[in-house]
């Protein structure tokens, strides 16, 4: 088996899956059509880390910024997210959506998943960022409600408190930068990005993350 080699597995890892508009142009298809394109591959790494025993799983679905695309586009990822959460919550995982689901922009058929949802024998968790802004997340025990009026929660709590600490973050699409994924969780993540869009996802380029993560001391500032 390929994975024999490796002998230190991710506890979390972070997925960022980028590149699915440029797919699109690549390939002659409208830019939004990348989105949906990116459903199976998603799929595909849930069942590696089903396989690797890996215990935590987080998606970056789309952010607050990425709202301000066109319409067409938006409505493409934001049934892509809806999609993606309906698939796996048919199998064995203990699925949660973060974001601002007090805005019209998230996606209602996702409220349910605001608090975590276990499905099956819950064998690993799956985040899924949805509508998420890292102000948004690191101000949430001070958010605003419709009316303009400031709402105090419990004071010191960020929105993606249910979320553990981030152990390897995965990026697809060649762009060297976080976006703003999980800034308290990834604090000390290493951070490896792969140059293949997304919806081209092959399980050697997910293996090809891991044996570089063997090779990294991790001492967590010690």
């Amino acid at each position: 088996m390929i994975n024999e080699t490796l002998k230190r597995i991710p506890k979390h890892i972070g997925v960022i899956p980028d590149g699915n508009r440029r797919w699109s142009e690549n390939n002659g298809l409208p830019r939004q059509a990348g989105y949906e394109k990116g459903l199976e591959p998603g799929l595909k790494l849930y069942e590696l880390c089903l396989e690797l025993g890996v215990k935590e799983l987080t998606f970056y679905g789309f952010t607050k910024d990425n709202t301000k695309r066109p319409k067409i586009q938006r409505k493409a990822f934001q049934k892509a997210c809806v999609d993606a959460v309906k698939m796996l919550s048919g199998r064995d995982a203990a699925l949660l959506v973060v974001g601002d689901h007090t805005s019209p922009l998230f996606p209602v058929e996702l409220r349910p998943f605001v608090k975590r949802q276990t499905f099956g024998k819950g064998l690993i968790k799956v985040n899924f960022l949805v509508n998420y802004d890292w102000r948004w997340d690191l101000n949430y025990s001070f958010n605003t409600n419709y009316a303009g009026n400031t709402v105090q929660k419990s004071p010191g709590t960020i929105a993606s408190a249910k979320i553990s600490r981030v152990e390897l973050i995965v990026r697809w699409g060649g762009r060297r930068r976080l976006s703003g994924f999980l800034p308290v969780q990834s604090i000390y993540a290493d951070f490896y990005v792969l140059d293949e869009y997304w919806p081209d996802f092959k399980s050697e380029h997910f293996y090809e993350a891991l044996y570089w993560y063997q090779t990294q001391d991790v001492t967590l500032g010690g």
